[in-house]
């Protein structure tokens, strides 16, 4: 017979990104992306945070709500193989588990304690969509989590940026300025499925309340249009 456990949802994440699309693979990839971490009512006490300042980097246990399924596959096809090679879900990062819980590792941009919100935490290059329930924050502690000669079976090395991103100066005009750079840097990511390599395909993604539709053609991005996202 399962066991179950009751989890609390403490807090939820406000980011740029309204659906999955886009969202960088890993935390960290992209560093320029901020977002933030909004208390529920009940978890806005400001003693919760205390001490927190004096960490760099945090890890967030946070929920994969738009990845829940009635079951569960013991193999996965991770998109860092293109999709053509299945693995044990256990040797994989994939959000389709037994229990739909992820871990990001996010860098500490400052706890602002006096907000219409209570208490937020801002943080930088985190993947996760925007509504995304967190059930715990904790600092990341060097000693015991960087682990350098550490192991990293298929993915031992990060995805680098490989795309260039062609962003016409009328369209990126469209964009806030201080967004600008987190945008490029999600682009050149390739935020497209690995399998996925139609040159004539237009692609669409929404981030900060904006769509931005580009194609891609062998290692270059074009963006071809940007404007407000439909209402959801």
């Amino acid at each position: 017979m399962a066991q179950t456990a009751q989890v609390h949802i403490i807090a939820h994440i406000r980011s740029d990104f309204s659906t999955k699309f886009g969202i960088p693979r890993q935390s960290g990839l992209v560093e320029e992306l901020e977002a933030a971490v909004v208390f529920e009512p009940e978890y806005r006490n400001e003693a919760a945070l205390r001490g927190l300042e004096g960490f760099s980097h945090l890890w967030l246990i946070w929920e994969f709500s738009q990845a829940k399924r009635e079951s569960w596959s013991p193999t996965v096809r991770p998109p860092r193989l293109g999709g053509n090679r299945r693995l044990g879900v256990f040797a994989t990062r994939s959000p389709f588990r037994p229990n739909p819980i992820g871990l990001s590792c996010v860098r500490l941009l400052g706890v602002d304690l006096h907000t219409p919100d209570g208490p937020v935490i801002r943080v930088a290059g985190a993947d996760l969509m925007d509504g995304t329930p967190i059930y715990d924050v904790k600092p990341y502690l060097p000693y015991a989590d960087c682990k350098p000669e550490a192991l990293g079976g298929f993915a031992a090395q990060p995805k680098q940026a490989s795309l260039t991103v062609d962003f016409p100066e009328e369209l990126l005009a469209l964009v806030p300025e201080r967004k600008r750079q987190a945008l490029r840097g999600v682009l050149a990511q390739d935020p497209r499925p690995s399998y996925q390599e139609d040159p004539q395909r237009v692609y669409g993604m929404t981030f900060g309340g904006l769509e931005v539709k580009f194609r891609v053609e062998g290692d270059r991005l074009t963006v071809c249009q940007v404007e407000p996202a439909p209402e959801r």
